[in-house]
Parts: structure tokens; C-alpha cells; sequence
């Protein structure tokens, strides 16, 4: 230690000794030289320091760490022993679980042996109930009659034996059952409606078919009533209505699902005509704009063609010729030209008559068009659809059949359409150009007849 005092004294007395000649002997470099020599001591102290305090904190950690490792193994001991106990008592455990099982195998072969042909029945009644609880649950009468189930459900699971009463129960409620299927009654429920509110309302039902409210027919899922998600046919609901609003004695004609639900729920998901509509897609809309414009121009046709033959018909009879009758206007042309020779008579005739047939079969052309164009419309419908069922098919394969269905749909839906459309176009068509027709024969045979006259008017 005195080594390295020394050399540091003689350190500073050179740097000392440097710091005189740079200041030329000034007497300041002697106290900054003294100031060094100060705070090196101090710094070598405070190693020194240290140093002792880290061996004392390290000597205290290791006492520490020595008493916690007597206090780890006490525990472990501790442990150990207590593992010991507890396997002691699981062996005695499982000893009186043996010996509880043998008495238990014990008292079964004595309750077997003393209920001989009894325990076939009680196996019987649990069944019956069993069963009997699983048609409740889904059964509209069991609105009526709520809480049935648990009896049944008792005595379905029950390992004793069964109680006269529970029998006495299952007989009562199996007859009930029996006797309710064959009425139709009116009963105070709860209905629970879409927004999940219950109201009160009086319910009439069918025996265990159909049930419903103000013709509205009702489900029973989960133990409480609901309205169908969509009504079926105004005819179901007016049976409905009928029934609900019967009184005194007679027949009243119905309707019932002999189903149970099922046949309604099939009625509820068939779409309506609107979402066929939407099922054939912009095709099927064109299809149904032709069809709506060409019968409403059909029809129109058919009418003014039928009043036309009906004017006509009239004109035959009236000598005075009328301008709003294409017989009359015949006429006049024909009283204009009446001195003229034969030939000039039959060809103002001819060129009247001309001038009256376009007008007889403006439209009906289009009807015709129309008609021809509805089915090639549903046939490229049909296509497209096609073609979008192969895409889905590309895609996803054919696993899930609802991914073909849009296509499908779209397929059958537009030629059905076409074919409907057609039909009544190509009747129109027929029916009114039968009318244009017949006025064109009309003033065919009219104009003949008036030449007829003319000839013999000329010979006298």
C-alpha cells in the first residue's frame, strides 16, 4: 500500500514541477497539484469503502440463502410427509370403496331377486314415460296443459323403484293425451311474439294438428307458442278463421296438418310469387315487361276489334253510310265513284278496303313478335343460370347444393316465365287477328255485293 501512495506522490509532484514551467513558477500550480493529491486519496478511500460493504452484503446474502435452504427442506420434509398420509388414506379409501361396491353388488342381487317380474314393469314404465315425455315436448296440447313433462321426466330417470302415484301419474296423463287428440278446444296462453315480448291471447286448437290465433297459425317449440314466420294461403287462414269463430252445434270445415308442423313449416318456406319473380333475375323481369305490354296491347286490339266487327255488322243492315265504321267509309268511296264504269268502281272498292285492312291489323304483329320472342327470352335465361350453376359448381365443387341453387332457379324460373308469357300472347294474337279477319271478310263480301249491283244497275 505504501508503494502506491509513494508513486502517486510522485506523480503529482511532476505534474506539479510541469505546471511551474508552463506558468513560469507561479504559485498557483502548487495548490492545484495539492488539490489532486487530496482527491485521489479520497477516490481510493471510497474503493476501499465499497469494497467492504459489497463483501458484507455479499456475506449477509449467503447467510440468508443458507437459512432459506434449511427452511426448503423442512418444507419438502413436510411435503413428503404429507404425500405419504395421503396415498395412506387413498389405499384405505379405496379399500372401503371395494368392500361399499361389494355391498352394493350385494344389495342389487337381493333387490333383483325380490322384485323378480316387477322389475320388468318398472323398465316398461320408464320407458313409457320416457317416451311419452318426448311426444309432450313438441305436442300443441301440452300449451294447454303445461308442466306434464316433469313427472314424466322423474320418473324416466329415476333408479328406484317406481311409486304408485308416479304409476297412477303416467296412466292419468297417458289417457289425457289420448282424450285431447280427438277435440278442439279454446284455451287462455302466451304467445311470444318476434320482438321476444309474451301477450296473453285465447288460443283455439285442433287437437294436437295445428293451433292458432285470430287465423294466425302458431308453432310450439321449446315449450312456449309462436307465430309461423309466414303465413300460409288465405284459404288455411279462412279455415282457421271459421273454426275460431264456430258456435253451437254442426260442422265447420277446417284444415289440419296430419303432419304435426311439418307440412306447415314445407307451406311457410315455398316463396311467394315475388321471390320467384326475384329468382329469375333481370331476364325474368324483362320477360314479365313484354308479357304485361304485349297482353295489355292484345287485349286492347281484341276489344276495338270486336266493337269494329260489332259496327260493322250494324252497317250491313243500314243503308246510310257512316264514317266511323271502316264498312261505312267503304260506302262513301263507293257512292263517290258510283258513275263510273265497272272496273273503276271495283278498284275504288279494292283501294278503300286497303286503306281499312292495315289499320284493322296495326299490332298485331307485335303481339305476335312478342309472343315468339317470350320463350327464346326464358331460353337464354335458362342458359345464363346454367352457366352460373357450372361456375358455382367450378368453384365449390358439389358438396353444398344451396351454392347451385340461385343458378337453378334462375334456369327454371325464366323459361317458366317464357311459357307463361308465350301462352296468353299467342291466344290474344289468335283471338284478335280472328276478329281483324272477320271484318276484312265482311268488307270483302260487302264490296263484292256492291259491285254486284253496280254491274246489274249498268246492264239496265
Amino acid at each position: 500500500m505504501k508503494f502506491f501512495k509513494l508513486a502517486g506522490l510522485s506523480l503529482v509532484a511532476g505534474v506539479a514541477a510541469l505546471g511551474m514551467d508552463i506558468s513560469n513558477g507561479n504559485l498557483t500550480s502548487a495548490a492545484t497539484a495539492q488539490e489532486a493529491t487530496l482527491t485521489l486519496d479520497q477516490v481510493l478511500a471510497a474503493v476501499r469503502r465499497e469494497r467492504n460493504e459489497v463483501s458484507q452484503e455479499n456475506q449477509e446474502r449467503e447467510s440468508r440463502f443458507l437459512q432459506q435452504r434449511n427452511q426448503q427442506q423442512n418444507l419438502l420434509n413436510q411435503a413428503r410427509n404429507q404425500v405419504a398420509a395421503a396415498e395412506a388414506e387413498s389405499t384405505r379409501l379405496e379399500g372401503v370403496m371395494d368392500a361399499n361396491q361389494v355391498t352394493i353388488d350385494d344389495l342389487d342381487a337381493q333387490l333383483a331377486d325380490r322384485q323378480g317380474e316387477f322389475q320388468e314393469l318398472f323398465g316398461a314404465a320408464r320407458t313409457a314415460a320416457a317416451d311419452l315425455n318426448a311426444q309432450l315436448q313438441g305436442s300443441i296440447i301440452s300449451a294447454q296443459f303445461p308442466g306434464r313433462g316433469e313427472t314424466l321426466r322423474e320418473l324416466a330417470q329415476t333408479e328406484k323403484l317406481p311409486s304408485e302415484d308416479q304409476l297412477r301419474d303416467l296412466w292419468e296423463i297417458m289417457i289425457q293425451q289420448i282424450s285431447e287428440q280427438g277435440k278442439t278446444a279454446a284455451f287462455p296462453a302466451r304467445i311470444v311474439q318476434a320482438n321476444g315480448q309474451a301477450d296473453d291471447a285465447t288460443i283455439t286448437r285442433i287437437g294436437p294438428f295445428v293451433a292458432f290465433e285470430n287465423n294466425r297459425f302458431l308453432t310450439y317449440e321449446d315449450e312456449s307458442l309462436q307465430f309461423l314466420a309466414r303465413q300460409p294461403r288465405s284459404d288455411y287462414t279462412g279455415a282457421a278463421s271459421r273454426v275460431a269463430n264456430a258456435s253451437g252445434t254442426g260442422f265447420v270445415r277446417g284444415a289440419i296438418d296430419p303432419t304435426l308442423g311439418q307440412l306447415l313449416s314445407l307451406e311457410v318456406a315455398k316463396p311467394t310469387i315475388t321471390e320467384r319473380i326475384d329468382q329469375g333475375r333481370f331476364i325474368g323481369k324483362v320477360i314479365i315487361g313484354a308479357a304485361l305490354f304485349g297482353i295489355a296491347l292484345g287485349v286492347y286490339k281484341w276489344v276495338t276489334l270486336t266493337m269494329t266487327a260489332g259496327a260493322v255488322r250494324g252497317q250491313v243492315r243500314k243503308k246510310k253510310a257512316s264514317k266511323s265504321n271502316p264498312l261505312g267509309r267503304v260506302m262513301l268511296a263507293y257512292e263517290n265513284t258510283s258513275s263510273n264504269d265497272v272496273e273503276t268502281v271495283a278498284l275504288k272498292l279494292d283501294d278503300a278496303i286497303l286503306k281499312e285492312v292495315p289499320k284493322l291489323e296495326t299490332g298485331l304483329n307485335l303481339v305476335k313478335v312478342l309472343a315468339a320472342t317470350a320463350p327464346l327470352l326464358g331460353l337464354l335465361g335458362t342458359v345464363i343460370g346454367m352457366i352460373n350453376t357450372f361456375q358455382a359448381i367450378t368453384l365449390f365443387g358439389t358438396g353444398d347444393p344451396q351454392i347451385m341453387a340461385g343458378g337453378i332457379s334462375e334456369a327454371l324460373v325464366t323459361t317458366v316465365l317464357g311459357l307463361i308469357a308465350a301462352i296468353p300472347l299467342l291466344l290474344l294474337h289468335s283471338f284478335a287477328s280472328g276478329a281483324s279477319k272477320r271484318v276484312s271478310q265482311i268488307l270483302e263480301e260487302q264490296a263484292a255485293g256492291i259491285i254486284a249491283e253496280h254491274a246489274e244497275g249498268g246492264r239496265r
